[in-house]
């Protein structure tokens, strides 16, 4: 009985591939529908934001490269023969602070003017200011820098 079944098959397999071939060799008739949009006319938006974050720190070095000497007052004068009231300049000096070389002068403090009174016993006053060179003021300022962009495009089309 299996010899049976399988002696059919076997005579089935000849008569498949030529159906097969038959098959593909037949044209077939499409029944596909053109694509058409049903839409008359519309729009469109687009949106689009970025933004960016700039964190920025200036730092600013301002260097005195002299010195600053004032006197003043009421009742007195120099003690010097010839009224001279400068301190004499000292020889330059050179220094670097974050990479910045400056030279400066200071003044000698020996040679700073002694003052006397003109008319003792009357009232007087003195004021001197010496300010030396080197590093004045330092200014830092951090800021941060936030920027938003948003672009809208809108698109109108019609059929």
């Amino acid at each position: 009985m299996v010899l049976a079944v399988l002696d059919k098959q076997l005579l089935l397999l000849p008569l498949t591939k030529w159906f097969l071939l038959i098959i593909i060799l037949i044209p077939a008739r499409t029944l596909a529908n053109p694509v058409v949009p049903t839409f008359r006319t519309g729009s469109q938006t687009t949106n689009s934001t970025s933004q960016s974050i700039i964190n920025e720190t200036i730092s600013s070095y301002q260097y005195r490269t002299g010195y600053t000497y004032s006197a003043s007052g009421n009742n007195i004068k120099s003690n010097d023969a010839n009224g001279y009231i400068n301190p004499t300049p000292s020889q330059d000096a050179t220094q670097t602070i974050n990479n910045v070389n400056f030279s400066f002068t200071s003044p000698t403090l020996e040679t700073v003017p002694r003052w006397q009174i003109v008319t003792e016993g009357s009232p007087f006053s003195l004021q001197e200011t010496i300010i030396a060179p080197g590093l004045d003021t330092i200014t830092n300022i951090s800021r941060t820098i936030n920027t938003t962009t948003t672009v809208t495009v809108e698109s109108t089309f019609g059929q």
